[in-house]
């Protein structure tokens, strides 16, 4: 079963998006585990996703509406395998709370999965109009897909 963890500033744009994108795919693709969403601030903790985040999942048939946003704790690099965080701040954000070298090799740049190693960063949509959320949209679904499928090829190559 897989755990992964999406992470943005508030919890509120980006981060929510990519947890309904991936999750979406893993039901699609017959993948266990879970998805969540978390972020390195508490700004908006308990709040609903931004209503454009919504609008934008909900023309690409996720909903996305019962997520809440919560503070990335420490403790969730022991219930995740894999942590993305959207930008270069938040990576940063993350590390800090690390522990050892295992908290550290669980966080990604989540573009680096479609542009590995260029440290790409999700631009933050909140202060834009609706394209910048579409534009998120389609980066964090081209992410997704990497991660969904790298998982795929993990699972099919394992004996277990």
């Amino acid at each position: 079963m897989e755990h992964v963890l999406m992470v943005c500033l508030g919890n509120i744009c980006r981060s929510p998006l990519a947890e309904g994108i991936l999750r979406k795919k893993f039901n699609t693709l017959g993948i266990k585990g879970e998805v969540d969403s978390a972020g390195t601030g508490a700004y908006h903790a308990g709040e609903r996703p931004d209503v454009r985040s919504q609008e934008i999942a909900n023309r690409h048939g996720i909903d996305i509406s019962r997520q809440r946003a919560r503070k990335f704790i420490r403790e969730d690099f022991d219930r995740f395998d894999a942590i993305y965080a959207m930008d270069r701040s938040n990576y940063s954000d993350i590390i800090s709370l690390a522990r050892n070298k295992q908290d550290m090799e669980k966080v990604h740049l989540i573009l680096n999965t479609v542009y590995p190693g260029e440290n790409r960063q999700i631009p933050d949509p909140y202060y834009g109009g609706r394209d910048g959320f579409l534009n998120v949209y389609n980066m964090l679904d081209a992410a997704c897909d990497v991660i969904a499928n790298d998982i795929l090829r993990r699972k099919s190559g394992s004996t277990s």
